[in-house]
């Protein structure tokens, strides 16, 4: 029986995990490393004679079962087209999500590397490459079960969640207030833009879920993948000044371009799409704030200075969405 627990995460103890892993006929030798992951729980898992396992499980009631699938078949197709992506390990019954009591688990193989260095631009050059490989077969047919990353998701309904439930009764009114002239921008920004294709995306392309490997990036955690615009999957790889940016984007498209086309109508999501991160990336935060991990991990969350500072920035988006859109 599972140890009385405060959360469901708890029960992963070292036996739970090893009992787990060997219910699909691998011997671990006891040799465990606990990775850098939030949402999930990512382990390094040893196994006799063998090299080392990741082994991920998944957060209790974020994924239907049919959701996973869906990721997992979307990284499949992409390794079988020799995309470098990190896809589940398939067991002899074809089968590459698990269950072990109350939880989901899937088993990968290790993968080394480094993450890309984003100011090199040749390195841009191949990652545009690839991730146009990744959204041509992204394309060829859409996600049925996992959704689509809008303005309601990811702005409205995280916006109320903060506004309810954790903003500082001093920071209220000036965030309510905010938020609501933001997302009437990003609500017509997208409206106006609604014909661009949502195909399924990586979703959370940023260069922590990029493994640099023989002058190549290997994609890893397709957890956030969802139906988007294509240029999802770029924004993240921008930074610097506007120069900066423009410069990084060439480099990006010029070789995006070898294999799928890019619709530049889509350069006016950009700040749309940051700004529609920061907020929800504050609501997640307030949402996982029952996971120990986090107030541990994130100690600056929820004080009067993280709320302040995030008005600001947020006050920043404002302006930039009233700026003209990157160009090449």
């Amino acid at each position: 029986m599972p140890r009385d627990t405060t959360h469901p995460f708890d029960q992963l103890t070292p036996d739970f995990i090893m009992d787990a892993v060997e219910t699909q006929g691998f011997h671990c030798d006891c040799r465990m490393l606990t990775l850098n992951s939030y949402e999930n729980r990512v382990y390094q898992v040893g196994i006799e004679d063998q090299q080392p396992l990741i082994v991920k499980f998944y957060r209790p009631n974020r994924w239907s079962k049919e959701q996973i699938l869906e990721e997992h078949g979307f990284t499949l197709e992409l390794a079988e087209q020799e995309l470098s992506v990190v896809a589940p390990w398939v067991n002899p019954a074809g089968e590459t999500l698990h269950s072990y009591q109350d939880f989901y688990f899937s088993i990968s193989p290790r993968q080394g590397g480094h993450s890309p260095e984003l100011d090199n631009l040749e390195h841009l050059l191949i990652i545009g490459r690839v991730l146009s490989r990744i959204h041509l077969l992204g394309a060829t047919r859409p996600f049925l079960t996992r959704p689509t990353l809008n303005p309601q998701s990811h702005g409205h309904e995280c916006a109320e969640f903060i506004t309810k439930n954790f903003i500082p009764l001093e920071y209220r009114e000036s965030y309510e207030t905010l938020t609501r002239d933001l997302l009437q921008q990003i609500d017509e920004r997208f409206s106006r833009l609604a014909t661009i294709p949502r195909i399924r995306v990586h979703g959370d392309c940023h260069n922590g879920n990029m493994l640099w490997r023989n002058e190549a990036p290997h994609f890893v955690d397709f957890d956030d993948s969802r139906m988007a615009p294509a240029i999802q999957d770029i924004w993240m790889l921008l930074s610097g000044s506007t120069d900066q940016q423009r410069q990084q984007l060439d480099k990006i498209l010029t070789g995006y371009h070898q294999f799928y086309d890019f619709n530049l109508l889509e350069l006016q999501l950009i700040e749309p799409l940051r700004t529609l991160r920061m907020i929800y990336y504050s609501a997640w935060l307030a949402r996982r704030w029952d996971d120990p991990a986090f107030p541990r991990t994130f100690p600056w969350f929820n004080s009067i200075q993280y709320w302040g500072e995030h008005i600001l920035e947020l006050r920043e988006q404002l302006a930039a969405l009233q700026e003209p859109a990157l160009q090449l």
